[in-house]
């Protein structure tokens, strides 16, 4: 079914006006337009009238939706009205709720981790714990949407949630009081004395100035002894092209941070770094994996072109294209999320479907992963990037960066030996890395640590 209605939604919405684009196809375009959209129509009725089982009108016309737009690309997109209201959420970066991390696992919610200092954590509520109930309701059956939706709710609502924990003989019941909650992207600390470390775990409203206070409090406390910072983007999905600009900013005098390029001309855009390096020119180094993402690699990839700081991990993601969220209803509460355009580093790279090369390759074990990471290159429809290959310096690179990821991959750096047989939770190699080099970049002339940078 889900084939069969594919283009139902063009049929519902450009039986709107179609304006001067369409008027301006030639009239056998135009005829043949028409007779596209009465078969959908009548396919449409068919299987409403003829289904073996009776369909609800609005599944239909939403897995349509859907259908349509995935056709497209990856990333663009139908946001209903609970999935809009939790995408807002996300990026608004506060709600009322519990605090705690969720996923589903058999049918129920488990607890990853509570977020500190919030109604679940004051609670004890712990990772691992599997919630079965919401306020006597099951949560079999419903989806992590529909369970998360049921668990946030007005600050100062009482929710009474049932908790089985491996180490209890019988499940129990918690009353939580909800609490306004700050989604924490921005968290920060002092690494071996000298060095900051900045982690950004996605780009919502709040994590430009978290950045900037980040900043401000590692330089309050170090002054004259700090020998640099490190921004750690691994893991991190992306999120608001405006927080990527400003987090760019955060650490450019000068120069333009990104350009974007669309069909139409209000997607041709570019901005720029205002005066002032918040850290005053202190070494930089940008941790990266295959899972940094669109806004992640749009910082990397600005830092990276203006020689600002040293990238160091894997490749990114190579998600390179912007998406705009366009509102429809009456009452706004549903969007589309649309491919607008493509966006380019400082030195005119698209990194669509190839990613940021980091300047020193350090590649963490897989811990029994045989095959790469999947990233944009290898989602089914993503947008093939036809720009002639450009390296970081902004000159022609013979290399073929659309190329699938080897299965083994060729690294620049190899982890010690015992780090294959440990977490990366006990030992960061990147991390130690980037710290290593930073003491070591702190001792030498400016002159040698731009020869570093590049």
């Amino acid at each position: 079914m889900q084939k069969l209605m594919t283009g139902l939604l063009l049929a519902i919405m450009l039986i709107a006006p179609l304006g001067s684009a369409e008027a301006a196809k030639p009239k056998a375009d135009q005829d043949e337009f028409y007779e596209q959209l009465d078969l959908l129509m009548r396919i449409f009725e068919r299987v409403r009238s003829e289904y073996v089982d009776e369909v609800d009108d609005k599944e239909v016309i939403e897995a349509a939706i859907q259908g349509m737009l995935r056709s497209l690309d990856p990333h663009s997109t139908y946001m209903n009205p609970d999935i809009y209201q939790q995408i807002s959420v996300q990026m608004k970066g506060e709600y009322g709720g519990l605090g705690i991390e969720v996923q589903m696992e058999n049918g129920v919610v488990k607890v990853v981790s509570p977020i500190d200092d919030t109604p679940a954590a004051k609670a004890d509520i712990r990772g691992g714990d599997l919630i079965t109930h919401i306020n006597g309701d099951a949560i079999v059956g419903k989806t992590l949407t529909e369970a998360v939706k049921v668990m946030r709710g007005p600050i100062g609502s009482t929710i009474n949630i049932t908790i089985v924990r491996e180490d209890e003989p019988a499940p129990f019941d918690v009353e939580i009081i909800r609490e306004k909650i700050l989604v924490r992207s921005v968290r920060h600390r002092i690494e071996d004395e000298t060095i900051g470390y900045i982690r950004v775990t996605t780009f919502n409203m709040q994590s430009g100035e978290g950045v900037e206070k980040a900043i401000k409090s590692i330089t309050g406390q170090l002054g004259d002894n700090l020998d640099g910072v490190i921004l750690d983007l691994r893991n991190n999905p992306g999120g608001l092209l405006d927080e990527a600009i400003r987090i760019s900013d955060a650490f450019l005098d000068r120069g333009e941070i990104v350009s974007t390029r669309g069909r139409r001309r209000q997607n041709n855009n570019r901005w720029y770094a205002t005066e002032g390096d918040l850290l005053s020119g202190v070494p930089l180094v940008v941790l990266t994996n295959a899972y940094s993402a669109s806004a992640s690699e749009i910082v990397a990839g600005a830092l990276q072109d203006h020689r600002r700081a040293v990238v160091l991990g894997d490749k990114t993601f190579g998600k390179g294209t912007v998406q705009s969220e366009i509102r429809l209803g009456r009452k706004g509460d549903r969007a589309i999320r649309l491919t607008t355009a493509r966006y380019f580093t400082p030195s005119g790279r698209s990194i669509q479907g190839r990613g940021v090369e980091p300047d020193i390759e350090l590649l963490l074990p897989r811990r029994g992963r045989r095959n790469a990471p999947r990233r944009e290159a290898d989602l089914n429809g993503f947008i093939e990037n036809d720009q002639q290959s450009i390296d970081k310096a902004g000159e022609e690179d013979s290399v073929d960066h659309t190329a699938k990821t080897p299965a083994v991959e060729p690294k620049t750096i190899s982890a010690p030996k015992e780090t294959a047989e440990t977490e990366q939770q006990t030992v960061d190699v990147q991390l130690k890395y980037a710290i290593k080099l930073l003491k070591n970049m702190s001792n030498l002339p400016q002159e040698q640590v731009a020869e570093v940078r590049q």
